[in-house]
């Protein structure tokens, strides 16, 4: 089983921004976590600030992987681009947050691409990343 991590903007900055919401650990120590606990998936991680780099890698990925768990950041609240790209693509997607969204900013409480998504996890700080890795596996 092959599945794609694909995290977006200022994603590259956890461990260092706003602990307080996003926890003090880095996504790649975590990431030596996730691939320990799943020897027998092939994880890959891809993190991008841009928009149109995480459409070309959805669209690399999104006909030969099994599965893809995506933490598009800002880009949730905004994108109909990254919602149409998933649309398009054969493999499933969970959306992922690591803070309960809807316990923050108003503008949060909408995801342009949950729709286009298999299922939405929030809230479980890092941990929602393994948690969506479980749905994908649980499909197989």
């Amino acid at each position: 089983m092959r599945i794609q991590i694909i995290n977006g903007p200022n994603l590259n900055l956890l461990g260092v921004r706003e602990p307080g919401i996003y926890g003090s650990s880095s996504f790649e120590n975590y990431l030596t976590t996730l691939r320990a606990r799943y020897p027998d998936i092939t994880i890959d991680y891809y993190q991008n600030n841009c928009e149109g780099e995480l459409i070309n890698k959805i669209q690399e990925v999104g006909f030969t992987y099994d599965g893809i768990v995506l933490n598009a950041g800002a880009y949730t609240h905004t994108s109909i681009a990254l919602h149409d790209c998933i649309r398009s693509i054969k493999c499933p997607v969970v959306e992922v947050h690591i803070s309960n969204v809807h316990s923050r900013e108003e503008f949060r409480h909408h995801s342009m691409i949950s729709s286009a998504c298999l299922g939405v996890i929030c809230g479980f700080g890092l941990d929602s990343y393994r948690l969506a890795i479980e749905s994908l596996t649980a499909r197989q």
